[in-house]
């Protein structure tokens, strides 16, 4: 979730301290506010011209961890926000046979996903979908003839290909191969989704997928 602002200067964002839950961080207690600093300054931000940069300490309404958020305003409400710390990275559950080098790619994606470096992500997502197409015998040709050869064997199934294809293979592509363009939390959220989907399906049950992948010779029995 991307913080937003909710209240005059208040921010809802995720804490990593209350297990990354959706909570309000308050600009002000009781006794008054907490504190800010102004720097004077005309500029512009996301094309839009202000006269102050405004950083405001707030305080989690649920554990009381501090936080820290910038502001772009004019001298008259919040303004533009900026950025937000703490950042709380959210970790989907993978299953427990997944190789460590696979599982710390796709964490680091995450990492990345939650600084808002959402093209290293999404390059760091297609690089996870490789590694472990490769891990399971997959090692001819590029990844689209990996995510084909992988379908045609029945190891994913034919939606789960389309999917991978439109939003990790080819939106890694574009991040690594193709000029630069933005891309989008949305974008990233749903390779991460796609990316773990694919580790259920070659790790939950793997005593199965083994033996069908030692079947069409992508691996060897033990």
């Amino acid at each position: 979730m991307k913080p937003k602002v909710i209240n005059n200067y208040s921010v809802r964002a995720r804490c990593p301290d209350c297990n990354g839950a959706i909570t309000n961080f308050d600009h002000q207690t009781p006794t008054g506010e907490i504190g800010h600093l102004i720097v004077q300054e005309s500029h512009l931000f996301s094309g839009q011209k202000f006269s102050r940069i405004h950083w405001r300490l707030l305080k989690c309404s649920g554990c009381s961890r501090g936080g820290l958020a910038k502001f772009h305003d004019n001298g008259r409400g919040p303004g533009v926000l900026e950025s937000f710390f703490p950042r709380s990275l959210v970790s989907s559950p993978l299953p427990k046979g997944v190789p460590e080098g696979i599982v710390k790619e796709y964490r680091e994606a995450e990492l990345c996903a939650s600084a808002e470096a959402y093209r290293a992500a999404s390059a760091l997502i297609r690089s996870t979908l490789e590694k472990t197409l490769k891990e399971n015998g997959y090692l001819k040709g590029s990844l689209q003839q990996k995510i084909d050869d992988a379908a045609e064997d029945g190891v994913i199934t034919a939606a789960r290909k389309q999917k991978v294809h439109e939003d990790i293979r080819v939106l890694g592509n574009e991040v690594v191969h193709d000029e630069w363009r933005e891309v989008n939390e949305t974008e990233v959220e749903i390779a991460l989704h796609y990316a773990q989907r694919i580790l259920e399906d070659l790790y939950d049950d793997r005593v199965i997928v083994v033996k069908l992948l030692v079947e069409k010779g992508r691996l060897t029995a033990n």
